[in-house]
């Protein structure tokens, strides 16, 4: 068991038409990952790496295990570190979920006002939307919120510098590369944090955390110096599938990272996600995002286009139309 979403992905992954999948594994090429090339490859290499890439000091960048991890960790260490302060956070939906859960676990509330609160939680490209907010929208909306906490798992994708270089106080961001480099089983993710948190941050991590395996740090090592052949075919998928996207929908800009959020039916998100498994194919419901009044569709495969048809057929019937579900299959998704 994994959160409601991944759960819902992982176990539909047998649909023939899969538009449930938000990474880029078994899309792309996969290179061969010389995990013994390097005789115990140090993780401040890594750390330099990435700190290099985003333009900011390695003092502020610590490894996870992905993304998910690297935001609860920021969100536990905001809710407890600040102790009484940290109440309240702000989200806008449909967002992704462990997101907003998580920030509920940690006992933060969510308000819903224009009221400051201590932490406001934002993916950056959008996940379920695949838009990307401008930095003066996105600061502007963050106003009044002690911390910013922005989730840039789809960074890569819109081709954007990070966050992490702006001039915001207080502005955490996450990355991992499991989406936009198919590095599933590498399971690396990092956190960046404000120079200012960063010394009490590291104490938190170093309490909570867990060191990366080597065969971890030298695949992302692998995987990062091969960035360019990775975007090259990244690219050229992502513009085919975009364009079939833009024919469906023409009055769409086209997203710029691997998701769409479908809201242009005239029944529930989870109704018609229902009947897209009768037919095996695979969106995601609103939802798990919290907005019911959509579904989420992948741009991450190969058969995109067909997998899109196949959704629009459905999506097109009449209500009560669907074939065989599909079967049930290994555990995986975001």
């Amino acid at each position: 068991m994994k959160f409601p979403l991944a759960d819902w992905i992982d176990d539909h992954d047998g649909c023939r038409h899969n538009l449930g999948a938000s990474g880029m594994r078994g899309s792309i090429r996969r290179l061969t990952l010389a995990r013994g090339r390097r005789e115990r490859p140090e993780a401040s290499a890594l750390v330099e790496v990435v700190a290099r890439s985003v333009g900011v000091d390695t003092s502020r960048v610590f490894l996870t295990h992905g993304a998910t991890e690297a935001n609860a960790w920021v969100t536990f260490y905001l809710a407890r570190s600040h102790g009484a302060a940290a109440r309240s956070f702000r989200v806008r939906f449909p967002e992704y979920p462990p997101l907003f859960d998580v920030a509920r676990e940690a006992g933060l509330r969510l308000r819903e006002d224009a009221r400051p609160v201590d932490l406001a939680v934002v993916s950056q490209p959008r996940n379920p939307e695949g838009d990307l907010w401008p930095v003066e929208s996105l600061i502007r909306w963050a106003d009044g919120a002690t911390h910013l906490l922005a989730d840039e798992t789809f960074r890569e994708f819109a081709g954007t510098r990070s966050l992490a270089v702006a001039s915001r106080p207080r502005l955490w961001t996450t990355g991992s590369l499991t989406k936009f480099y198919g590095a599933d089983d590498v399971r690396l993710g990092y956190a960046i944090a404000p120079a200012d948190e960063a010394p009490g941050f590291a104490r938190f991590v170093g309490l909570v955390g867990d060191s990366i395996a080597d065969s971890s740090v030298a695949a992302a090592l692998h995987l990062l110096e091969r960035g360019a052949e990775i975007h090259a075919q990244v690219d050229r998928l992502m513009a085919r599938n975009v364009a079939a996207l833009r024919r469906a929908f023409p009055r769409t800009a086209g997203p710029v990272a691997p998701v769409f959020f479908d809201r242009n039916f005239t029944e529930t998100g989870d109704n018609l996600a229902r009947r897209c498994l009768r037919a095996s194919v695979l969106v995601c419901p609103g939802t798990f995002f919290g907005d019911p009044g959509g579904v989420r569709l992948c741009l991450t495969r190969r058969s995109f286009p067909n997998d899109l048809g196949a959704y629009l057929r459905v999506r097109n019937s009449p209500k009560n139309a669907g074939a065989s579900t599909g079967r049930r299959k290994t555990r995986r998704g975001r």
